[in-house]
């Protein structure tokens, strides 16, 4: 799919690379998003990647002296999630990263890919955009900082030129008077793309409400302020009436259309019932009641923040991939130009990583790249390079199965058995994560699996067999 991969270990070296290369490169941090269009005929011209997620400083969330939040290039989803800081003076974010794909798909995907691929059904942005954010751009030519709000042209449009990389994230920190919030409405609770999505940030003199910032999502070309609603709520108090005026008004700032997923007609009438939602939870105080206070990252014990450079590496056709999967060094004269999840099967014959979608959805492909669980399908294959690979094949031990795999025999989890070793990935690295999960912890950490023969109950009893087994042990 690409013709050369920088493993990049300096920004200077990604703007250098930038460049020379232009309309012909592409950065790539999680990937995600990149890889599917490639796959798809969507991206064309691409023969370079840029691979920008081992470079250290890249992934600290932090709080300046001036009141502002920054988040770096290579922040992920679940570096949201797991943020104290944002949970404290940006909810909002951390409720849409919450939302958004699976455990796997956070563990890979970033804010800045999200905010750079520019549709309008990304669910970061609507949150970055009410919260005033401005994003930094960086290109050999000098640096520069643009307003979220005049970065984007249309759908999938941004004002970033061919050689900039964005390197920041930056917006002011909630004050004590102010609270918000993040409503997503999709077809399913999990891996699944907005019908629409709104954030509410509302500022309070007492009980009257001194300024509003209303974002809607996946209802027009780009996010949109409901501008009408967000000044009629100035001096009003949360009273029902209110609430139900401040929905229909927001309903009308939306031009939506009809698509495969939902009519247009839908669409707004369900900006009123999100919207009316929104104010209410945050009349009650009860706008994070539903997000878990410890939600489960897939990361195992660690923090995963890069804190020491990669050494630089270029990887072109007939290049070397050297890398460790399950404990024992491989090098690779083949497969640069593919994923991982093809290098593991087609190159390292490892065939126990199953390709079920091949689109991040299924998780039949999960493996541990770096000690947190991923999906092999979105992971380019040079980013192994350097890294720790662990598969099916590694999980358990000298002669002896994982207690996980265990449990799948004695509940009898197996059915075709396809997407098992994908579940039992995620369950191994849940336990290594959370000793004695609930119920509900052990559901969060399989959204981002698919089983099409059984109703998962069989699968939640064998996790749970399995904790009770490694407790007792």
């Amino acid at each position: 799919m690409w013709k050369q991969y920088v493993n990049a270990s300096s920004i200077d070296e990604v703007v250098n690379v930038l460049s020379q290369k232009k309309a012909s490169a592409r950065v790539v941090a999680g990937a995600t998003d990149l890889i599917l269009e490639m796959e798809r005929g969507v991206r064309k011209g691409i023969e370079t990647l840029v691979d920008i997620s081992r470079i250290p400083g890249l992934d600290i969330i932090s709080l300046d002296e001036d009141g502002w939040i920054h988040l770096g290039a290579n922040v992920t989803h679940n570096h949201c999630v797991a943020s104290a800081l944002l949970r404290e003076y940006a909810y909002p974010l951390v409720r849409a990263a919450w939302e958004v794909g699976s455990p796997q798909i956070r563990n890979r995907g970033t804010v800045a890919g999200n905010l750079i691929t520019a549709s309008p059904a990304n669910d970061t942005i609507s949150p970055l955009m009410a919260l005033g954010a401005q994003v930094t751009l960086v290109s050999a030519r000098g640096s520069r900082e643009v307003a979220l709000q005049d970065f984007y042209t249309g759908v999938r449009k941004t004002v970033m030129a061919e050689d900039e990389l964005l390197t920041d994230i930056s917006f002011p920190a909630l004050k004590m008077n102010q609270r918000g919030t993040f409503i997503k409405y999709a077809l399913r609770r999990a891996q699944a793309i907005s019908l629409l999505n709104i954030t509410l940030i509302l500022s309070f003199d007492q009980d009257k409400i001194s300024s509003a910032s209303i974002t809607l999502g996946a209802v027009a070309p780009t996010i949109i302020h409901a501008v009408a609603a967000e000044k009629y709520l100035i001096g009003q108090a949360l009273l029902q009436d209110v609430i139900e005026t401040a929905a229909e008004m927001t309903q009308q700032a939306a031009r939506p259309i009809s698509d495969v997923r939902s009519s247009k007609t839908y669409r707004e009438s369900m900006v009123r019932v999100m919207m009316r939602r929104g104010l209410q939870s945050l009349a009650a105080r009860s706008e994070k009641a539903d997000l878990p206070a410890a939600p489960i990252l897939l990361w195992g014990k660690s923090n995963h923040i890069v804190e020491e450079p990669t050494p630089s590496s270029t990887i072109i056709g007939g290049g070397r991939i050297a890398t460790r999967i399950n404990g024992i060094p491989y090098e690779f004269s083949t497969g640069q130009d593919k994923t991982l999840l093809r290098l593991l099967r087609e190159d390292a014959h490892l065939v126990g990583t199953k390709e079920g979608c091949a689109e991040g959805e299924c998780g039949a492909c999960t493996v541990y790249l770096d000690g947190v669980a991923v999906m092999a399908c979105m992971v380019p294959a040079p980013r192994a390079h350097n890294a720790e690979i662990v598969t099916i094949e590694g999980i358990s031990g000298e002669g002896e199965l994982h207690p996980v795999q265990q449990a799948f025999i004695e509940a009898g989890a197996v059915q075709c058995g396809y997407c098992t070793p994908g579940f039992v990935m995620s369950a191994a690295k849940l336990l290594e994560e959370r000793e004695n999960p609930t119920k509900n912890e052990i559901q969060q950490a399989i959204t981002g699996n698919l089983c099409r023969c059984t109703g998962y109950y069989k699968i939640v009893e064998a996790i749970d067999r399995a904790a009770h087994h490694q407790e007792g042990g």
